[in-house]
């Protein structure tokens, strides 16, 4: 048979299984909206009922309930992670038998699969569906994960395995259309990791009288995946290090064809020594500034005719039909028992131009005057003026845009609470800082790869925009949900002599992606 039949039979035959696939979809949903559907039925008992229920062991039958799994597995080797790791990372002298990637994806699997700490490996050890679906014989277990944290020694190897990500991260890019790589948006802010343990080497005591680490996270807002993340003491200041990272993610974006690149932070990133450097690359910034008292004082002899009203947008959808609003129970606290109660009245936006003391040049400097009140019950102490300010290279843009850009990247909390009761990439497991740094890198893989899955859905075709929606939401997607469901899928596991079939047992609404995938991978 010619090589162009044979390839006609494999279209056919993948369009066949296709369609066999809708079909048993669309019947799976018929059936759950009937179970949902209102409807007048008998209401003499409980709808949860008591049936007879009998457990036995199956013969030769095995089932994970982490299908999705199967999913994550190729992508890991289709994107190249698996052989970038082994390339970049040298911490074992022998393969006895595992490999960095071994431990790496071992690590980022168990959060995947809905592991709260390292002792949770113990449980896949002993899960031989969980060992088929990943191809293995057998994973390291809760020790020996442990003991490959510890084998991070120095900044170099973490740096090792941030660039095998980042070659990894390319690949997925790729398969990107080109209106991605229009303007990358780069945030930066730092988190505290707290930690009770009596011995862990590198902790110290923070702001607030915890003894804890200071981790930075550097992140893509675009696609909110880690770019960087920097381990250090907690008593270290959060823009300590954050140059240099920010310098190696400049070049990183570059080379992968980035045009454009933004960077934002809070007061603690506007690190003006570095400002002149980033502009001359072409580099745009958004951040915040301190007030100190010369800006002040400079804002309060502004003319008049400088200040503008700024109205923030509301974010609250008009209807026809407005939803009442419910009474303020918090605010009502307040006044009944004469607490110091600080309301905002109103906003006012102005610009001029500043040159900071470490910097060459003039930057345009945009301030926010709040006017205040500050009230005790239902009388008025006395107005109150604060000012904000925010600096920028950025000359296109309006002063007000600026502003809500800079406060778009307070949406990066968000992701560092993702980080860090999700995957639980924030933790401190192991008994130094340059382990735990380790541990943190591995732990918010289990995050990228959830990027990198809704990236690898195509969007092009004839539903290009319902594909898009499916895109954006799986990016945007919480980890637990995430994990309830698109890896949360039973299925049985039948393990053959060259494949492993994985024969989804449930339905949920989230399937329909979940099969674009499959197909997206298996292509």
């Amino acid at each position: 048979m010619s090589q162009s039949k044979t390839r006609k039979k494999q279209v056919k035959e993948r369009q066949r299984r296709l369609r066999i696939t809708r079909k048993k979809l669309a019947e799976s949903k018929r059936r759950i909206d009937k179970r949902n559907e209102h409807k007048v039925r008998d209401n003499s008992a409980p709808v949860f009922t008591m049936r007879t229920v009998r457990f036995e062991i199956a013969d030769r039958t095995q089932a994970t309930c982490y299908g999705g799994l199967g999913l994550i597995h190729p992508l890991a080797h289709q994107s190249g992670l698996v052989s970038a790791i082994d390339r970049r990372l040298q911490l074992l002298k022998t393969h006895f038998p595992y490999f960095e990637s071994d431990h790496v994806l071992n690590i980022a699997y168990n959060e995947l699969s809905g592991g709260r700490c390292l002792e949770d490996l113990e449980l896949k050890r002993n899960d031989e569906a969980y060992l088929n679906l990943i191809g293995a014989t057998r994973i390291p277990d809760p020790t020996t994960a442990g003991d490959f944290c510890r084998r991070f020694k120095t900044k170099a190897d973490i740096d090792a395995l941030h660039d095998a990500i980042d070659d990894a991260r390319r690949i997925v890019w790729a398969r990107q259309p080109q209106e991605f790589f229009e303007r990358a948006i780069v945030d930066m802010d730092g988190h505290t990791v707290e930690t009770t343990g009596e011995c862990k080497q590198g902790m110290d005591i923070n702001y607030e009288s915890r003894w804890s680490y200071h981790p930075l996270l550097i992140s893509l807002a675009n696609t909110k995946e880690p770019l960087r993340i920097m381990n250090r003491p907690g008593n270290r200041p959060s823009h300590e290090g954050a140059a240099a990272y920010v310098d190696s993610v400049i070049v990183m974006l570059k080379s992968n064809g980035w045009r454009s690149i933004l960077l934002r932070g809070d007061t603690d990133f506007s690190q003006t020594e570095h400002l002149d450097r980033w502009d001359r690359g072409g580099v745009q910034f958004h951040f915040g500034y301190d007030a100190t008292p010369n800006l002040k004082e400079i804002a309060a002899e502004l003319p008049t005719s400088a200040w503008t009203r700024l109205d923030r947008p509301s974010g609250v959808r008009l209807t026809d039909k407005r939803r009442q609003k419910p009474e303020r129970v918090k605010e009502q606290i307040v006044i009944d028992r004469e607490f110091k109660n600080i309301k905002l009245l109103s906003e006012d936006i102005a610009e001029f131009e500043y040159q900071p003391r470490a910097c060459g040049q003039k930057y345009r400097m945009v301030v926010i005057r709040k006017n205040l009140s500050v009230e005790q019950g239902d009388r008025v102490l006395y107005p109150d003026i604060r000012y904000f300010f925010y600096i920028t290279n950025d000359r296109m843009l309006s002063a007000e845009d600026v502003v809500f850009s800079c406060n778009d990247r307070c949406d990066q909390e968000n992701l560092i609470e993702q980080l860090s009761n999700g995957p639980r990439a924030f933790q401190a497991p192991v008994d130094n800082l340059m382990s735990n740094w380790g541990y943190m890198l591995m732990g918010s893989l289990a995050w990228t790869l959830k990027a990198w899955l809704a990236l690898w859905l195509p969007e092009s075709g004839r539903w290009k925009d319902r594909r898009q929606s499916e895109k954006s939401r799986l990016l945007k997607m919480e980890f637990r949900t995430f994990v309830n469901t698109m890896m949360r899928i039973p299925c049985q596991i039948v393990r053959t002599g060259r494949r492993i079939h994985c024969r989804v047992l449930s339905w949920n609404d989230s399937q329909p992606t979940f099969w674009r995938l499959v197909e997206a991978l298996r292509c």
